[in-house]
């Protein structure tokens, strides 16, 4: 899996590097689009990246005016995150190249075949 993993994120290299993405960023990034105010620890626990690293990605975002940090009224222990005016416009212009690139990895194999892969990867992961 180690193998495929770095295979995989060559591609991302190749590929999306001049859209100005690593991996990992526009999963986040496009969570972010789908839930807005979403809390830091509940996105990091659901891509499982680890918090500290979450922080760094976050902290990388709001400095290039992507993301937004607010302190909810109703429970000031979290932080909720927010795509900016800017960080929609990110997203939107990108997430053809990303989608595009996550479907090019899978036309390797026959649609039964990816099908099968991403259900083993499913059990393999407890979803």
């Amino acid at each position: 899996m180690r193998i495929a993993q770095i295979d995989s994120f060559e591609s991302f290299y190749q590929t999306l590097s001049e859209h100005g993405l690593r991996p990992g960023e526009f999963s986040v990034l496009w969570l972010l689009y789908e839930t807005p105010g979403i809390r830091q620890g509940a996105l990091a626990r659901h891509l499982r990246i680890k918090r500290p690293h979450m922080t760094k990605m976050i902290q990388n975002f709001e400095e290039r005016g992507l993301v937004t940090r607010t302190v909810p009224d109703s429970d000031r222990r979290g932080m909720e995150l927010r795509l900016t005016a800017k960080g929609h416009k990110f997203v939107e212009e990108r997430q053809e190249a990303f989608f595009n690139f996550a479907d090019s990895e899978l036309d390797r194999l026959d649609p039964e075949e990816a099908q099968q892969l991403i259900t083993l990867l499913r059990k393999f992961l407890g979803f």
